[in-house]
């Protein structure tokens, strides 16, 4: 046999038992990777939990899939006021009430007077009264006189008309007793302090607030609000002007939405309203104000960009129109040149079609010039 025929081992021959296979990556900082992960095709399904959100690990790697704790989401908390704070019916009574309430009280002073014999005579004679000496002014009589007149007070006092569109807000000493909305002659308990309050429904014009379009250029925005007071209690109570507080909105909502610049379409204009009217009227219902629109009336540019603006706006209208008067242009140029010879009126070459083109073009230019104001 030749020093190069390879000798077969038997099983039966003894030899060094198998050797471990080799470790395919292996150093201090990593550690051993079987050999059946580098050729998986795809991992092993897993469970994967509803929360947290699990990010999956790379195949092959051994990689630990890695946990995201899902972010809170950033919204912003709606202005609250005191949720015992809401409008109820305040207790009153009709006006007749009122009014037999102070005439007793009047009767009262009367029949004190002459109890006490200090009514004049012509007014016991027109009363018709029985002539009486009187006993004096003594203590009965004085606390007749203090009841009676109490109760005139009283009743007088509590007297009130009701109009429609209108409500009171009533107060005693610092705490909410109701709110009447009755129309007609009304007794309310004169002890309590009275808020009238307009319930209809306003048109308000604000000034020109400072707004910003979607590029960020200053605008001054004039808006119209529709609205109307919802919830008296709140409205008056639950903050110290609630017309303040709507201007206060409305301007804070023209500095966070982009306004459409001037000459924008009526589209975007409409869009930028109802973003408006919902902002305002999430913030201002939470003190009983009920906003049913927000429009903006005239939007101009701030005074210290005007200028530059208007400039900017006249040079891309003029740009816009030279660019219609050369497509027209050459329009034209190529439909006469077509027609010359699609009908064989004249044979030209390119010298002279390129000369023809040329003439046709400075002519068109300058009628279409004559023609433009």
């Amino acid at each position: 046999m030749s020093a190069n025929t390879t000798t077969s081992q038997t099983p039966d021959s003894e030899g060094p038992p198998p050797s471990r296979p080799t470790r395919l990556i292996q150093n201090e900082a990593t550690t051993e990777i079987p050999v059946h992960l580098l050729f998986r095709d795809e991992p092993e399904p897993r469970p994967v939990p509803l929360a947290p959100a699990v990010v999956g690990s790379r195949t092959g790697t051994g990689e630990q899939p890695r946990v995201r704790r899902p972010a809170p989401a950033q919204v912003r908390p709606v202005p609250q006021v005191d949720p015992d704070l809401v409008e109820r019916p305040a207790r009153v009574l009709p006006g007749a009430a009122g009014v037999a309430a102070g005439a007793c009280g009047a009767v009262g002073c009367v029949a004190a007077s002459w109890w006490a014999g200090v009514l004049p005579p012509l007014l016991v004679e027109a009363l018709r009264l029985p002539t009486y000496a009187g006993a004096g002014l003594g203590p009965a009589q004085w606390a007749a006189y203090t009841g009676a007149a109490a109760l005139g007070l009283f009743g007088f006092g509590g007297l009130a008309r009701g109009r429609t569109g209108r409500a009171w807000v009533l107060d005693l000493f610092g705490s909410y007793r109701g709110t009447v909305r009755r129309t007609g002659l009304l007794w309310v308990n004169p002890l309590l302090l009275r808020r009238r309050v307009d319930v209809r429904l306003r048109h308000w014009r604000s000034e020109a607030m400072p707004a910003a379009d979607a590029n960020g250029v200053a605008l001054r925005v004039v808006a119209l609000v529709v609205w109307r007071v919802r919830d008296t209690a709140r409205a008056t109570l639950g903050v110290e002007d609630h017309e303040a507080y709507l201007r206060e909105c409305v301007e804070a909502a023209l500095a966070r939405i982009p306004v459409e610049t001037p000459g924008s379409v009526r589209g975007g204009i409409a869009a930028t309203g109802e973003a408006l009217t919902r902002r305002v009227a999430r913030e201002a219902g939470a003190v009983g104000l009920e906003v049913y629109s927000v429009q903006p009336l005239r939007v101009e540019y701030a005074p210290e960009v005007a200028a530059a603006m208007n400039r900017r706006r006249i040079a891309a209208l003029d740009a816009q129109h030279r660019a219609s008067v050369l497509t027209s242009v050459v329009d034209s140029v190529e439909d006469t040149v077509t027609r010359l010879t699609m009908r064989g009126l004249v044979e030209l070459d390119d010298y002279e079609r390129k000369a023809l083109v040329k003439d046709l073009t400075v002519a068109f230019c300058a009628g279409r010039g004559e023609q433009t104001p």
